[in-house]
């Protein structure tokens, strides 16, 4: 039972990774994987098994202690209070987190100087700070009703004005909308002679568990993913300032370069979905093998069957494979090398593993792992929007597809 549950140690050892290896061990980063599984173990754990059948947001009491401990702000640079560290450790923490409760490594993906770079430099270093801090927590509205992965494609319009802009339009998927800081809402330029421009973004300050005037929306009913409430919002005629424009993900340019820039972001948030599911898989394998050794059947465990040790065998062998692929994918990104087919890879790999270890954990746990007194049909929900968000496996396929058999010019 879900309030019950309580993993042996000798099970967490057997089915938890060993300590980093070579290229990639640091006792600092041995360190911090030990305090943050600590953390997601004894405190995450236990909310995600109480809150998320409540469809509510993540509990402000654990919002709090993500931003005491600086997950909020893990590739900040210390400079403006983060921990200034790499997408290496970001995915370490949300793969820990994750192994957990998948939203709350989904929240933090929405500071981490998200919604930041604006042109005063001033601003950008304060709301830099915010966002360390986990005070500038944010959503993003890019996709719509009839664009989803074709960001290209969108509909919604930044009208310019004497004033400003005023934005038009409909979004869809936009986790956290009405409870986070501001929204960062893509937008197609138009000019004063109704000339379509380039796309740009723009982010809408406003105060928590509201929206921007102007702004509507209503929940998405969801089966999974409990913790982020999803919207679907409407613009009408909602104002925006030269200066609320922004560069998303950090990444600055000219006017024009907003798409480029969420293409860029995008890597990095594959590679961190990546290590979600990882971790969704992970605990899977662990409440599993926690399961096979209590569940007697036929006056044994169901440990001790031949057929099921097998299958437990394949799921912790895909598990560590996929690991060890973001891992290799994050330290690529933290050298600075270009790697958006290795982003691209990664996702659709790890993602997929995970949708087929939790559907085996459930099997594993026959009729009572579809019940909601085990955490094994949450990480089963969660981890099938794992191949769909931060694009699909399909757009992964494409991705990689494109680089290894590139189309001659047409």
């Amino acid at each position: 039972m879900l309030e019950n549950q309580n993993i042996s140690r000798d099970v967490l050892l057997a089915a938890q990774p060993p300590q980093l290896q070579p290229p990639w061990e640091t006792p600092a980063r041995a360190e911090l994987l030990a305090s943050v599984r600590e953390f997601s173990r004894a405190e995450v754990l236990p909310v995600a098994n109480k809150h998320d059948r409540t469809e509510t947001a993540i509990p402000t009491e654990l919002m709090g202690r993500l931003a005491e401990l600086g997950y909020f702000g893990i590739t900040v640079p210390a400079e403006f209070g983060g921990l200034g560290l790499g997408v290496f450790e970001y995915s370490l923490i949300s793969e820990e987190l994750s192994r957990s409760w998948m939203s709350v490594a989904s929240i933090i993906a929405r500071a981490q100087g998200l919604g930041t770079r604006f042109e005063d430099p001033a601003r950008h270093a304060e709301l830099t700070r915010r966002s360390a801090r986990g005070e500038w927590i944010g959503a993003a509205a890019f996709s719509e009703p009839d664009s989803g992965s074709d960001l290209a494609s969108i509909q919604t319009v930044a009208r310019r004005t004497g004033e400003g802009y005023r934005i038009t339009g409909q979004k869809r998927w936009c986790g956290n909308a009405y409870e986070g800081d501001f929204i960062l809402v893509m937008c197609r330029i138009v000019d004063e002679a109704d000339e379509l421009g380039p796309i740009r973004t723009f982010a809408l300050a406003k105060p928590r568990n509201s929206f921007p005037a102007g702004v509507s929306g209503e929940p998405i009913d969801k089966i999974g993913y409990h913790g982020i409430v999803s919207w679907n919002l409407t613009f009408d005629d909602v104002h925006a300032a030269p200066d609320d424009l922004v560069e998303p993900f950090g990444f600055s340019g000219a006017e024009g370069q907003g798409f480029k820039a969420v293409s860029n972001g995008l890597n990095v948030a594959r590679v961190q979905t990546a290590a979600r599911a990882v971790g969704l898989a992970r605990g899977a394998l662990e409440d599993s093998i926690e399961y096979l050794q209590t569940r007697v059947q036929f006056g044994s465990p169901l440990g001790d069957f031949q057929t099921l040790r097998f299958t437990v065998a394949d799921m912790a062998a895909k598990v560590a494979q996929a690991r060890s692929f973001y891992q290799y994918v994050a330290n690529l990104m933290d050298s600075g090398v270009p790697c958006e087919k290795e982003a691209a890879m990664t996702k659709l790999l790890a993602t997929e593993m995970a949708v087929e270890v939790t559907g085996q954990a459930l099997q594993l746990h026959g009729g009572n792992g579809y019940t909601r007194e085990h955490a094994i049909e949450r990480y089963w929900r969660d981890a099938r929007l794992t191949t769909i968000f931060e694009g699909t496996s399909q757009i992964q396929q494409k991705i990689i597809s494109d680089r290894i058999l590139p189309r001659p010019p047409r």
